[in-house]
């Protein structure tokens, strides 16, 4: 059965330019990337600070207030990608019992019913699994929604909603297997763990940082009981600890937590640039290590976001086939869909068949004119004589209708305008002029034959004209 759903979807095609945007509290970061041969080139930063909340504020409002920043910034690129704060996402954890694997999404529906508190019909969800455990994400929609009415009253063009400490330490990276993340964001922290291709663990640490101080006690205390809650399997793969963030801050946060963390032997890691093939794409030597670039650049390298929650486009042709694709209708549609290819199809192969005729005819029509103005003009100044030998033509078919024995001979002949021919002569009697006359009446070349005159009778004087067609055709 043809997938009418399938026919009108389309895919989200990723540009060559990107504006990577960062929300944060208030703040909201932003780079733009482009990629040109194979490498990522840094074109602009930008950092403002919001005074309206996206998800309480009227989104007309937000939006002109982001517009407004990006005009005073002269960035122009609208199309986005944009890390969701992870305060804003919920999550919930399975353990996925020996199963076969088609039946895994839907016991991890089911989990995610029992675990998340609310309908999950209101949240955009993801998943990532290390082994047998399972880590949900939900978003919710409305807050979805309002970021894409904020954005496009700001007149940008989101092609992806992710999280931006994912896009920092991917979990599908080789590198990524035993790492807590720490992301340093306004007023709080953002914590991930990986392991074995997935993400084991995601919070926000709210009150962790306030007026740039950090509450080193409670960043300790919360990690030792988010890797205290992991399978054993997981837990014991974690060793190192790589914190995302300004060195300002990123510095005395990792000395803090060298001491309370001692006990623990994890190696704590400041992440100040990227890796030489982070993305498999080369990068500026200057790569400012934040969320927006990591999330612009992994799109640009065609590598896509670690969790994706923009919901899919649907246009209303989408929705129609949608609301009528089941049963007989599906059947009917996908039967009129056929018969309309099979009778349209021709005229369609016909119209850009005429289409590329066209296009090769305007690239050739200047050149056809101007040959076209130098044979007027040849045929205006060519020589006077012509090639054809009419005369000669002439003379040659009277020649052979005239006897041989001289019974009758021509005394003058006169060619006017090349084909009016007027000839006098004598005849020995009236038999042999009657007799020639009829021999050109049929010869060649030789139409509307008249006898002006004929004198005498031993000897007779004669005169004709007839007018000469070059190939059996008449010439005026």
């Amino acid at each position: 059965m043809i997938d009418l759903l399938k026919l009108v979807s389309r895919k989200r095609r990723v540009p060559t330019a990107l504006f990577g945007l960062a929300l944060d509290g208030s703040r909201l970061d932003g780079v733009v990337l482009k990629r040109t041969n194979g490498a990522v080139h840094l074109e602009q930063t930008f950092t403002a600070t919001l005074s309206l909340d996206p998800l309480t504020a009227d989104p007309e409002l937000v939006g002109q207030e982001i517009r407004n920043h990006l005009d005073a910034a002269g960035v122009k690129e609208r199309h986005c990608v944009v890390c969701i704060p992870l305060k804003w996402a919920l999550t919930t954890h399975a353990d996925i019992p020996d199963i076969a694997e088609d039946d895994v999404a839907g016991f991890l529906q089911i989990e995610a019913e029992r675990g998340f508190p609310c309908d999950i019909a209101t949240l955009r969800l993801a998943a990532s699994r290390c082994g047998k455990h399972a880590t949900q994400i939900g978003l919710p929609a409305n807050h979805v929604a309002l970021l894409e009415q904020v954005l496009e009253k700001a007149k940008l063009k989101p092609i992806s909603f992710s999280l931006g400490i994912a896009a920092l330490q991917p979990p599908d990276a080789e590198s990524s297997s035993g790492i807590l993340a720490l992301a340093i964001g306004e007023t709080h922290l953002d914590l991930q763990i990986t392991s074995h291709g997935g993400v084991a663990a995601l919070r926000a640490l709210e009150g962790a940082l306030d007026n740039g101080a950090f509450d080193a006690d409670l960043i300790a205390r919360e990690i030792r009981v988010t890797i205290g809650q992991l399978p054993a399997a997981i837990r014991e793969t974690v060793k190192r600890i790589r914190i995302f963030g300004p060195s300002n801050l990123a510095q005395p946060l990792a000395d803090e937590l060298e001491l309370r963390l001692e006990s623990l032997g994890l190696q704590i890691e400041l992440v100040t640039a990227y890796a030489a093939n982070e993305f498999n794409v080369q990068l500026p030597a200057d790569a400012p290590v934040s969320r927006a670039f990591s999330l612009a650049a992994r799109q640009l390298a065609r590598r896509g976001s670690p969790f994706e929650f923009l919901p899919p486009k649907v246009t209303a042709w989408q929705r129609v086939v949608t609301k009528y694709s089941a049963g007989r209708l599906r059947t009917a549609g996908a039967v009129a869909v056929g018969v309309l290819l099979l009778v349209c199809g021709p005229f369609l192969y016909q119209q850009i068949h005429l289409m590329i005729l066209r296009s090769r005819w305007a690239g050739m029509s200047a050149k056809v004119g101007e040959l076209d103005g130098i044979q007027q003009q040849i045929r205006q100044y060519r020589p006077w004589f012509d090639h054809s030998c009419r005369s000669l033509n002439i003379l040659r078919q009277m020649t052979l209708s005239f006897p041989e024995d001289g019974a009758v001979s021509a005394k003058m002949l006169e060619i006017r305008d090349a084909n009016v021919v007027t000839c006098s002569g004598v005849a020995r009697d009236n038999a042999s002029l009657l007799r020639t006359l009829s021999t050109m009446r049929g010869a060649s070349g030789i139409a509307d034959l008249k006898v002006d005159q004929i004198r005498g009778k031993k000897t007779m004087q004669f005169s004709f004209d007839f007018h000469w067609q070059q190939g059996g055709k008449r010439e005026d």
